[in-house]
């Protein structure tokens, strides 16, 4: 199979083609293309509850459909996430990600985002609140399946720095967040083996000039990669900007989406707790934002809105993410990667098709 195009790469937009044969991209070639079609790497994302009525929590038919929901949307690899709950319930929720089979009619699984259940009570935001030290005892369960590739943590709780050595030690990367950390914290956590921000300026100490907190060790240290939610809710353009300005190849972009994506407009569900979608806002009763009903192809419009290249853009949604959990064969368009192709109108960045491993997605 051959598509042709303006080809995303790592410097800008090529003209030319890509050659798949089965699952892979086996060459590209540049040469005369279509100039209006965009050909982009599937979008990689590393944090997302659910959507399409469904949640990662839901059991093995649950976490099917989140997968399948988002693939319709260009997310070709994600990391199914979890709420705070007991820890029976997140080894239930662990089980039906290593249960759901890799195929394409839906989107791949890069391992389980354990977002908890070690957070900081002043923090919590939406997450359910769950009293639980971090101890690295209390997650052997989880860790001993081999599916979990993330836990979110505040560094500031006592034993988190001693589980955030543990956790780096045994290959899980560890990501701050729902934490009330000072600056001095953040950077031990980071020396410990932390190696990202789960949702940047969300649920965090932020950007005081005299107490500074780790949304500015964040952005300060050159190690850890960013997660931040493009949604217009959670991060205003400005910060966006600046962000992207001082960290351009550690950010990355994620929906934190929950059930309600794709849903109308009214009341949702997020770790048993209610809550309420009103234009594109995601809310607790208290007003509290909630994850999100974004899918990541509207992130890709609003950062190209915000004054990215396309190429830009993409980097932050496939090449970068892919990066941050060390896998090759994702998140670009070379040979030898899978042949997660989407194809975008390149005047309103709409989807025309998405590829997942080679097959073409009904949408």
């Amino acid at each position: 199979m051959k598509l042709e195009g303006r080809i995303v790469t790592a410097g800008g937009l090529v003209s030319g083609s890509l050659e798949i044969d089965g699952d892979r991209i086996v060459s590209t070639r540049e040469e005369a293309a279509p100039n209006r079609t965009l050909l982009l790497p599937g979008f990689v994302d590393l944090h997302v509850h659910g959507g399409g009525g469904a949640d990662v929590m839901d059991g093995p038919e649950g976490v099917a459909a989140v997968a399948a929901f988002h693939l319709r949307y260009g997310t070709t690899s994600l990391c199914p996430t979890t709420v705070t709950l007991p820890l029976a319930e997140l080894t239930a929720a662990v089980k039906s990600v290593s249960a759901m089979p890799d195929d394409s009619s839906r989107a791949r699984s890069l391992g389980v985002h354990l977002e908890g259940p070690f957070l900081a009570s002043s923090k919590l935001g939406a997450q359910p609140p769950h009293e639980l030290a971090p101890d690295l005892a209390a997650l052997e369960g989880l860790l001993d399946t081999g599916a979990v590739a993330i836990v979110t943590l505040a560094p500031e709780l006592p034993g988190a720095l001693d589980l955030v050595r543990a956790l780096a030690a045994r290959g899980v990367r560890v990501s701050l967040g729902h934490s009330a950390c000072d600056y001095a914290t953040a950077r031990a956590a980071f020396d410990a083996g932390a190696t990202g921000v789960t949702h940047l300026f969300n649920a965090m100490s932020g950007l005081h000039h005299r107490a500074p907190g780790l949304a500015a060790a964040a952005l300060d240290d050159e190690r850890p990669t960013l997660e931040l939610i493009l949604d217009g809710h959670h991060v205003h353009l400005a910060l966006f900007r600046l962000a992207w300005r001082l960290a351009p190849e550690r950010l990355l972009l994620v929906s934190d989406a929950i059930r309600a994506a794709g849903l109308p407009d009214g009341e949702s569900e997020l770790g048993g707790q209610t809550v309420r979608v009103a234009s594109g806002r995601v809310s607790l009763p208290d007003g509290t934002l909630a994850g999100s009903v974004l899918t990541l192809d509207r992130a890709l419009a609003h950062a190209i809105d915000a004054g990215l290249e396309p190429w830009q853009a993409s980097a932050l949604l496939s090449r970068q993410p892919a990066a941050a959990l060390g896998r090759k064969d994702i998140g670009h368009l070379e040979p030898g990667a899978f042949a997660d192709v989407l194809e975008v109108d390149a005047d309103d960045l709409s989807l025309r098709r998405v590829f997942r491993s080679g097959a073409e997605v009904p949408r």
